[in-house]
């Protein structure tokens, strides 16, 4: 069935077995109670998470500089299955994060909406029933100005403010 780290660079495949789902099972559920397929379907594919970001004053501040792995085309991973063993900052998007971290995950981010009470954008693929929906509505990180990691020394100079973060 739902084997989503291996198809990870595939956004399409994650909604190929929707289906098999309940329908609108992040309604019905606390995110707690959650299986690791429905957590892994609530991500929009958006890529935002995967933005460097740097804390000044305590406060977040997000960057345009994006992981070297960060495909910014698709949006999507393209190491997925060994993020953790490859990036030793990569952050784990887990309900402890969501809960006690939120400002670490863009303000479009459906854990962070759903955690604040609040219901899944129109564009969200879950929604919309369309993979692509996020890319359309101009909510991922395609077609931004975007910065690899491995070509940024100073992440001050490179500090966004797109309303969407």
């Amino acid at each position: 069935m739902f084997d989503w780290p291996k198809k990870a660079n595939n956004q399409n495949y994650r909604y190929q077995e929707l289906d098999s789902f309940e329908p609108e099972f992040w309604k019905k559920k606390p995110l707690s109670a959650l299986s690791k397929a429905e957590w892994e379907l609530l991500c929009d594919g958006c890529g935002k998470c995967c933005l460097n970001k740097i804390g000044i004053r305590n406060q977040v501040s997000f960057t345009n500089v994006r992981c070297r792995f960060l495909d910014p085309q698709t949006c999507l991973c393209q190491i997925y299955e060994h993020r953790f063993k490859k990036v030793s900052d990569c952050r784990d998007i887990n309900l402890d994060t969501v809960l006690n971290e939120p400002e670490i995950l863009p303000k479009t981010c459906a854990y962070r909406l759903l955690a604040q009470g609040k219901d899944l954008p129109s564009w969200h693929p879950l929604i919309s029933k369309n993979p692509d929906s996020v890319h359309l509505a101009g909510q991922s990180l395609q077609n931004r100005p975007l910065v690899s990691e491995t070509e940024v020394t100073n992440y001050e100079d490179h500090i966004v403010e797109w309303p969407d973060l």
